[in-house]
């Protein structure tokens, strides 16, 4: 027999099968909760547990620390329910206008936008709808249950392809089959959309953008959406990478802000050589932020890279510039290689 849960506020009452997480259980409910990678990393979906034993399966000791645990937190993409259980998690939305599909798609062009960068535009069926908000990620579907994610890089008006930003893991199955064998016109299988990193359109508040590496696929998402919506709100696009070559759409986002009053762009580099001939913004891409917004209580943030950048800017924003935590949306990139389901 299924255990009970209730998520609050909203009283929201479902049922949890023992060897559901809790988030897999408000999924299969039609429930959105907060969430981003699903592997224990990003820390997006952590919440309180308010009453009921849940256990924290693959959580890592860095997203949920010890003292997380003491205080009743967990993360909600690992914990499995042990008794019913009561937790509190804002932002719950309802799933049920865009539904999470299983579609076939074929590689329509490649693009190498760097060295270890590929851009990849998959054409979809003409006869399927696929609907998503602009910065949720697909997973595309893999022999052996395997699965790896990608953020959509493409706005929603946009929808017959989808494109993906791919950076190449050492190691790494996918990675390594799209660079060294992949072609045109090959099909895919994937799933989606995922994840709940999108604009929120219900906010006047100026945005900061903050992106590192691909991670400016999702937020390149975000903005065209805004463009194609008339949308005016104020954005700042923040985009680190170690090299100039990591900024392999730097054009674009020039174009942006030479074309869009309410957008500007601020590129920033952490470990450039002597070839780059670089005399823009140095140093940690976050810091440059803080440098520049001494003041962020009536901003939205809106950040994308792998979790050390997420974590410190989810820290650092909130510490130093005042930025309410429920305005903080991210989305943490995890990599997966060889050894890893």
């Amino acid at each position: 027999m299924p255990l009970k849960l209730t998520i609050v506020p909203g009283d929201h009452q479902i049922d949890i099968a023992d060897h559901q997480t809790v988030l897999e259980a408000a999924i299969a409910a039609g429930l959105m909760l907060p969430y981003g990678c699903r592997d224990g990393v990003c820390g997006k979906c952590k919440g309180q547990v308010l009453s009921g034993r849940v256990d924290h399966g693959k959580a890592g000791a860095d997203t949920l620390t010890e003292a997380d645990r003491a205080a009743g937190l967990a993360l909600f993409c690992c914990a499995t329910a042990q008794e019913d259980l009561v937790i509190e998690c804002r932002g719950v939305t309802r799933a049920d206008d865009i539904p999470v599909r299983k579609l076939p798609c074929r590689v329509e062009t490649m693009t190498r936008a760097a060295p270890d960068v590929m851009i990849l535009k998959l054409r979809l069926p003409a006869s399927e709808q696929f609907t998503f908000r602009a910065g949720q990620y697909i997973d595309i579907l893999l022999p052996g249950n395997k699965r790896r994610s990608f953020s959509i890089a493409n706005p929603p008006a946009e929808a017959s392809h989808i494109e993906l930003h791919i950076r190449q893991v050492p190691d790494g199955m996918f990675t390594t089959r799209v660079f060294e064998q992949m072609q045109v016109r090959e099909v895919l299988r994937f799933e989606g959309p995922l994840g709940s990193f999108y604009l929120r359109e219900d906010s006047d508040a100026p945005i900061i953008l903050l992106a590192g590496g691909t991670g400016f696929a999702p937020i390149k998402g975000l903005i065209e959406h805004a463009i194609a919506r008339g949308f005016t709100r104020p954005m700042t696009l923040y985009w680190g990478s170690r090299d100039r070559a990591g900024l392999y759409m730097a054009g674009l986002a020039g174009h942006w802000a030479a074309t869009l009053p309410w957008f500007k762009f601020v590129p920033v580099l952490s470990d450039m050589s002597p070839e780059d001939r670089w005399d823009g913004r140095t140093g940690l891409v976050h810091e440059a932020v803080i440098a520049d917004f001494a003041d962020l209580s009536a901003h939205q943030v809106y950040a994308c890279g792998a979790p050390p950048m997420i974590d410190a800017a989810r820290r650092d924003f909130g510490a130093r510039c005042a930025l309410p935590d429920d305005q903080f949306f991210a989305d943490a990139f995890t990599y997966a290689t060889d050894s890893q389901p």
